[in-house]
């Protein structure tokens, strides 16, 4: 008889532990995908106040003002980045700040961040193309051998990933060719401006490079 009690003790109280474990664990599921679900949404509203900012500050021709929107624009970006440090849209629209304010390093740094894992993950091949062809830019800008050559890498990823955009091909094919020109790789440069040419026909910049070569 005792035995029989205390088998069917130990089978009430495993009923009930596993009760309250039943109960327990989806509120704490559900707590952590509200707060999680809360993040997101405020880091959106920090992104998209960022981005109609720094579009505000690239319309405006006056320097001051310009400024001072890229710069409440770097200031969301970073509210963004601090609640979602993964989102790679949040570290580029700082990058593009920055380069407005003429921080260049802190520009270069963001899109680093974005084009590393695990940034570089959520991003789409166009947001990830445009953005290898933005860090080969300010690279190029620098003036350095090791940023060209790191510029040259950037920009051939970047055209594999141009698909039929005929318009960021020819520009990361010109950019292309203005590196090879710096290495003095003048075969490979000349190469470079005839494919941006077949792609757009009459394109300056590309013309400009096989007139500098062939002077």
């Amino acid at each position: 008889m005792a035995t029989e009690l205390t088998v069917q003790l130990v089978f009430f109280l495993m009923t009930l532990g596993m009760f309250f474990v039943i109960l327990k664990y989806p509120k704490q599921a559900l707590t952590k995908f509200r707060a999680k679900n809360r993040t997101t949404v405020q880091s959106g509203r920090h992104l998209a106040q960022a981005t109609n900012l720094l579009d505000r500050a690239r319309s405006i021709p006056h320097k001051a003002q310009s400024q001072a929107h890229a710069k409440n624009a770097l200031a969301e970006a970073e509210k963004a980045i601090s609640l979602s440090p993964r989102d790679p849209s949040a570290h580029i629209i700082k990058a593009m700040a920055s380069d407005l304010m003429d921080r260049r390093s802190s520009a270069l740094r963001s899109l680093d961040l974005a084009l590393s894992p695990p940034c570089v993950k959520s991003l789409s091949g166009r947001a990830r193309r445009d953005a290898l062809i933005k860090r080969a830019e300010f690279n190029y800008a620098t003036n350095r051998r090791r940023r060209i050559d790191s510029a040259v890498e950037d920009l051939v990823e970047a055209i594999q990933l141009c698909d039929d955009d005929a318009d960021a091909e020819s520009r990361a094919l010109c950019l292309l060719g203005q590196c090879y020109e710096w290495k003095g790789l003048k075969e490979s440069a000349w190469e470079t401006y005839e494919k941006a040419i077949r792609i757009e026909p009459g394109l300056v910049m590309a013309s400009q490079g096989l007139e500098r070569l062939s002077s």
